[in-house]
């Protein structure tokens, strides 16, 4: 973990602290003080509280009060849970989207998945992590539904670690490829198909579980 600066300071915490479980820094089982990851991150203990109060939430920390803080165990059930969440909701915002992109849309999921081989090619899944976002964020702003934005939001934490181990291996080659055809799907205009596609790329987590 990095010293943090200046800025908004629970939300760089967590994302720091979120970082480290996803990446497996921190792994299941860890126990947590507040105390330590503030003086690692340079901050006072009251942003860090607040930060793994989000991480809570999230579910990626579990406390318990008086007795710990802790990651949580990386337990199948309920990451699959939050999967077909999220699952439907980036098929569902790509059948919306669908009809309303314009070529820069087409532009940036074309970037993104560039950006997202390259990241995979130097074996960076944290980079590949980001661009995977930016790829799936694009039919997500589309969509203008802020009900599907929100429950992405809420449910996708849960599932970083998986997309985390997936990236690190050289089969998440095959979502460059996967990538590509939702493209191609959009350029067509052809919203069924491209959900289909969607659903299928999402669904790859599935053999990380």
């Amino acid at each position: 973990m990095q010293y943090i600066g200046y800025g908004s300071l629970k939300e760089r915490a967590a994302a720091e602290i979120r970082t480290a479980i996803v990446r497996g820094d921190l792994e299941p089982g860890t126990p947590i003080k507040d105390v330590e990851l503030a003086e690692k991150l340079g901050l006072s203990r009251t942003p860090v509280r607040e930060a793994l109060a989000t991480l809570t939430d999230e579910g990626l920390v579990e406390t318990k009060p008086h007795a710990y803080t802790r990651v949580t165990a990386l337990e199948a059930e309920p990451v699959r849970d939050a999967l077909v969440v999220v699952q439907s909701m980036h098929a569902l915002a790509i059948g919306i989207a669908v009809p309303k992109m314009p070529a820069e849309d087409l532009a940036a999921m074309r970037a993104a998945n560039k950006a997202f081989k390259k990241a995979l090619d130097t074996n960076d899944a944290v980079a590949a992590l980001a661009a995977d976002d930016e790829f799936h964020a694009v039919a997500v702003h589309r969509c203008g539904n802020f009900a599907i934005a929100a429950t992405i939001d809420r449910f996708t934490p849960l599932v970083r670690r998986a997309e985390h181990s997936r990236f690190s291996s050289p089969d998440a080659r095959h979502s460059v490829t996967q990538h590509q055809q939702i493209i191609e799907a959009c350029e067509k205009g052809d919203p069924a198909l491209a959900a289909t596609l969607v659903d299928e790329n999402w669904n790859t987590l599935e053999a990380e579980l």
